[in-house]
């Protein structure tokens, strides 16, 4: 692992500062397994020096996988209040001042795209990650946003069958998002974990169950949560993750799904990555679309701090999860016993 290091006597976690402050790799210690995916290229590790990725492509070179921070702009660069914005944000590509002491990284940036700040503090305690952001608006008006996390999970985690399990209960599409492995129909709506799909319904708790070629690329919606979490678990139980968070800042959460699905470049065929993305905004093409189809954007009031908290559990498990706690650990029952 390269860059800032943050650990416990469970989790050691890595963090690249330079190129937004993006968590590239979270290994559980005891049983030595990671979680976290990574592309099938060599990303750049240096920041874009205009802070905004003008398309995709462009965004890619500077993307290994990992934990990006989407902000302000999720999805396709657009023009959006007289700004520019890149692709997946500013916050995702550019450089983070970082403060590191025993028990916190502490990443800070004061944006210029918009008249905001954001400070994100990481701690680890055992085995859960939390993340406490702070985001401010400083300028003299209100400022619209879009912001998201985009934890893309592989590696071990995915080295097997797994299931995904969340708490939502409703599920819906992405319309625009197509390619030919999508076995998803755009725009349907379904219950969790259920959805309309070309062939018939489709589960996205399983999304390589009768998949003879074993490749999809899929994007869909989760809303409406009983309670906000969502797990990847390999049927196995080597190891699983949960991932919880504020439900009154990320209503949404986006399921992206590449398991070698896409075949042009960059990615060849060769990804194995499963994004389990909490958002402000149910939609991935850019601040501008979502306006203009009425979606949700966050709304930043002048000198008004707003604060958020994600949680990531990393365990070896014992069965299907059903749960987080109020510290964001699944539930005893699904839990091995404690290693040591």
């Amino acid at each position: 692992m390269t860059g800032t290091v943050l650990e416990s006597d469970t989790l050691r976690i890595a963090i690249n500062p330079r190129v937004g402050g993006t968590i590239t790799a979270i290994e559980h210690k005891l049983i030595g397994l990671s979680v976290l995916g990574s592309t099938p290229w060599d990303p750049l590790d240096s920041p874009l020096e205009s802070s905004a990725a003008p398309d995709e492509q462009t965004w890619l070179t500077r993307y290994g996988g990992g934990w990006p921070l989407l902000f302000p702009n999720g999805g396709d660069a657009c023009m959006f209040d007289g700004n520019f914005h890149g692709f997946h944000g500013e916050a995702s590509i550019s450089p983070w001042e970082v403060e590191v002491s025993a028990s916190m990284v502490q990443l800070t940036r004061r944006f210029t795209t918009v008249p905001v700040r954001m400070q994100r503090e990481m701690t680890v305690d055992g085995d859960v990650l939390t993340i406490r952001e702070i985001v401010e608006a400083k300028g003299e008006r209100p400022v619209l946003a879009m912001w998201g996390h985009h934890p893309t999970f592989g590696s071990d985690l995915l080295d097997g069958d797994f299931e995904i399990q969340s708490g939502a209960c409703n599920v819906t599409v992405d319309e625009g998002y197509d390619p030919a492995a999508n076995p998803l129909r755009p725009g349907a709506t379904g219950r969790w974990p259920m959805v309309p799909g070309k062939a018939g319904a489709f589960d996205l708790q399983r999304p390589l169950y009768g998949k003879a070629d074993g490749k999809i690329a899929a994007l869909a919606y989760l809303h409406d949560f009983e309670s906000p979490w969502i797990s990847i678990r390999r049927l196995d139980d080597a190891v699983a993750v949960v991932l919880s968070w504020d439900a009154n800042v990320f209503p949404c959460t986006w399921l992206w799904y590449e398991l070698g699905g896409t075949v042009e470049a960059p990615w060849f065929g060769r990804g194995r990555l499963i994004g389990l993305e909490p958002n402000t905004t149910c939609s991935a093409s850019g601040l501008a679309d979502a306006a203009r189809r009425g979606k949700r954007l966050l709304t930043l009031q002048p000198g008004v701090p707003l604060t958020a908290t994600i949680r990531l559990h990393v365990f070896k498990p014992t069965g299907a999860v059903r749960g987080v706690d109020p510290e964001g650990r699944a539930h005893p029952h699904t839990r091995a016993v404690e290693l040591r």
